[in-house]
């Protein structure tokens, strides 16, 4: 794992595992109470990379016990940590791997591409809107971390080229289930609210639902599949 404050993502020193550098200093570590530990990452592969490695060795009893695990865009929040200098020493020797394919549940979602937004972001990639949900059915995505609202996960695995801006001015009202992109994220809105990214799309997948433990379809380490489906009814 690479040195970490909340910077950009530009090059990185390494092997090709995706290992660190020799010389590169270990993360970022600011206790938080305490209880809880703020590892600080420079990017969500990252992030990505030590929540799956704090996961596995949590599922393995090799690590100190840790209430909750909770990633965002640069960091990993552990809270509820038994003892905080063992959890410290521990993440100064972790090595995450950040070419390590994610293991979490598949989650497929059919998706109607109208969005009101999808031609524009054809242009965007230089391809005609057919080929732009090509482009966009064809990786498996991760959720890197959640926020914005109760279901909304930040997906990762569209590559950097494919990144593209928030909309100028955002919209009052996006509908629920638009599928969506904003810089290197794909995202789902679980309900209807004000929004700034472009929209490619939509399901009738339900992304949030108190009866169902967890309510949050699309949980950090999940795995998505966007599945392209004729139109319907709105």
């Amino acid at each position: 794992m690479t040195a970490g404050g909340t910077g950009g993502t530009g090059g990185r020193a390494g092997d090709r595992a995706g290992r660190p550098a020799a010389d590169t200093p270990g993360p970022v570590l600011r206790p938080v109470g305490e209880h809880a530990l703020l590892v600080e990452l420079p990017d969500a592969a990252d992030v990505t990379a030590l929540y799956h490695w704090l996961r596995e060795r949590q599922s393995a009893g090799g690590l100190p016990p840790v209430e909750e695990i909770v990633p965002a865009a640069h960091t990993v929040l552990l809270d509820g940590v038994a003892d905080v200098p063992a959890l410290a020493r521990l993440l100064r020797t972790a090595r995450p791997d950040r070419a390590a394919t994610a293991s979490g549940p598949l989650i497929e979602v059919p998706t109607v591409y109208d969005g009101a937004d999808l031609a524009e972001v054809a242009a965007h990639w230089g391809v005609r809107p057919e080929e732009a949900v090509r482009i966009h059915t064809a990786p498996e995505y991760v959720v890197a971390f959640c926020g914005f609202a109760p279901g909304f996960g930040y997906l990762t695995g569209l590559p950097s080229r494919y990144e593209v801006p928030r909309r100028a001015t955002p919209r009052s009202t996006v509908p629920a289930g638009s599928v969506a992109l904003a810089g290197p994220y794909t995202g789902v809105y679980p309900r209807s609210s004000p929004g700034g990214w472009q929209l490619l799309g939509r399901t009738a997948l339900p992304l949030w639902d108190t009866t169902r433990t967890p309510a949050a379809l699309l949980a950090p380490g999940t795995r998505v599949r966007f599945t392209p489906v004729r139109g319907g009814t709105r």
